[in-house]
């Protein structure tokens, strides 16, 4: 399309007969459209090289190139072209086996009515200009979904924080620099390391962690760098450390802070040379290695207090990374929730619908100190011990050891916030009451009759899920499930 506002779209007509194109411009006079004309497959190609056209009218019998390969060839490489065909009666097989191949969208014989010609133009223009909608509305609902993630690699989460965590890992994966991620315990340090590790081109090479706060100190020099036999008390034999184990991939070292500060000068020169020695072994090894380091601390207070060198840090911290604590991450809490009550329910083999409101309140509500991980636990937790078929506020209270009076501040309905409406409540109560069409408001209906209406009507508010519509009618499943079957048994009979 053309960029001038009066301007509603450009056609090209192809027909070799030049008293046709003269009564094709004259007929086209009055459209709000840019018309083009020429006599042959050939040009028009040439000029659907230089411009595009929303419309492109040929004739299907053409001296050298016959309207449906000059529509074909068009069809293949502008799919987004209207085409239709101006053609005789004798023409009309061929142009219902080009309809049904996708060559043409429609039409008009010769000789043609001006009106009819006008209207199917009109059309043309319409669909095309739907068609390019439409397809703009997919590419932004694409764009949107791309840019707001509801999980990305191992992460789940929609908030703002995490929406520009996954916009820094894809932009530092690629890279080799190293990565220092901050964030308090239990946000998902190693879960990003491993991201960058997936994104990167190290992915099929290994991804080796470590835990400098799990490691005691005196064992730490030879996880990271290994040892020949013999070389301390207990040394029986070579062992290779995570710095030989990572060639060709990732070394994350997490809690850096807690690594002793004279092991912290060694991995300083590993770090900036690429170089490393076995511990009582007499020769340097190289390895090709991408550092990802995190730490719960303050790195500045860290290094203030002695904790962390200064020339380390700032030699890792090339792209840093933060993770914000659950708190601070709006909407999340709730998502985690839900996923992991349907990854522990498959698990523990347990039938369970979802939170209840009150339980989303207070998930919502919790601080959650102990952020993801504390989350995930106590999800189990409730998991595990809840009689279903919903996870309570006292579920998750009872996992949390909250007092009942914690438990009712966090689960108070907000007199500005009205609660999210039960699936079956905002059904309408005579649904299942009214008597069926045709009968008279006196009828009565048989209870199966009643029974099943209600529950399918429960169910496909539920949005098929079977498992949820029991909980809200407050039966079993297996109820459910049973008198589903033997419907189907009564049908097929």
């Amino acid at each position: 399309m053309t960029n001038e506002s009066s301007v509603l779209a450009r056609i090209l007509f192809v027909d070799d007969e030049t008293a046709i194109l003269k009564s094709l411009r004259r007929t086209t006079q009055p459209m709000h459209a840019e018309c083009v004309f020429v006599d042959s497959g050939a040009k028009g190609l040439e000029l659907l090289e230089q411009k595009p056209f929303d419309v492109i009218v040929s004739d299907m019998r053409m001296p050298e190139m016959d309207g449906a390969t000059f529509l074909a060839e068009v069809a293949r490489m502008y799919p987004e072209s209207m085409r239709l065909v101006l053609s005789g009666y004798s023409d009309d097989d061929l142009i219902m086996a080009a309809i049904n191949e996708g060559r043409i969208w429609g039409f008009v014989h010769k000789p043609w009515e001006d009106n009819q010609l006008l209207v199917t133009l009109s059309q043309a223009i319409a669909a095309q200009q739907m068609m390019v909608e439409r397809a703009l509305l997919r590419h932004t609902v694409e764009r949107f979904t791309r840019d707001h993630k509801e999980s990305f690699c191992q992460f789940i989460g929609r908030s703002t924080p995490m929406q520009a965590l996954y916009s820094q890992i894809e932009r530092a994966a690629p890279s080799r620099a190293s990565v220092f991620i901050t964030g308090p315990s239990g946000t998902g340090k190693e879960l990003a390391a491993a991201a960058v590790h997936q994104m990167s081109p190290r992915a099929n090479g290994p991804f080796i962690a470590l835990n400098c706060a799990a490691i005691p100190a005196d064992l730490m020099e030879s996880e990271i760098f290994g040892h020949v036999k013999g070389a301390f008390s207990g040394a029986v034999s070579n062992r290779d450390g995570a710095a030989s184990q990572a060639h060709g991939g990732t070394l994350f070292l997490d809690e850096l802070g807690e690594m002793d500060i004279a092991l912290q000068a060694k991995l300083l020169r590993f770090i900036q040379t690429g170089s490393f020695q076995k511990i009582g072994a007499s020769r340097l090894e190289q390895v090709d290695i991408r550092f990802v380091c995190a730490t719960n601390r303050n790195p500045h207070e860290a290094i203030e207090k002695g904790l962390l060198r200064e020339d380390l840090y700032y030699r890792l911290n090339v792209v840093a990374l933060h993770l914000a604590p659950l708190a601070e991450r709006e909407g999340d809490s709730t998502l985690l929730a839900n996923y992991f009550l349907g990854l522990y329910a498959e698990r523990e083999n347990k039938e369970l619908a979802g939170l209840s409101q009150d339980a989303e309140r207070l998930v919502l509500r919790y601080d959650w100190p102990g952020n993801v991980r504390q989350l995930e636990n106590c999800l189990h937790s409730a998991v595990v011990m809840s009689p279903g078929p919903l996870i309570t506020s006292s579920d998750l209270a009872e996992a949390l050891q909250l007092s009942s009076e914690v438990r009712e501040r966090l689960t108070e309905v907000d007199d500005l916030q009205a609660p999210r409406a039960n699936p079956i409540s905002a059904m309408s109560p005579v649904l299942p009451l009214t008597p069926a069409s045709g009968q008279s408001d006196a009828a009565l209906r048989p209870l199966a009759d009643v029974e099943k209406e209600y529950i399918e009507f429960a169910i496909a508010q539920c949005e098929g899920n079977v498992v949820q519509a029991a909980a809200v009618l407050q039966v079993s499943p297996s109820t459910l499930y049973r008198k589903m079957q033997s419907w189907s048994s009564v049908k097929s009979a």
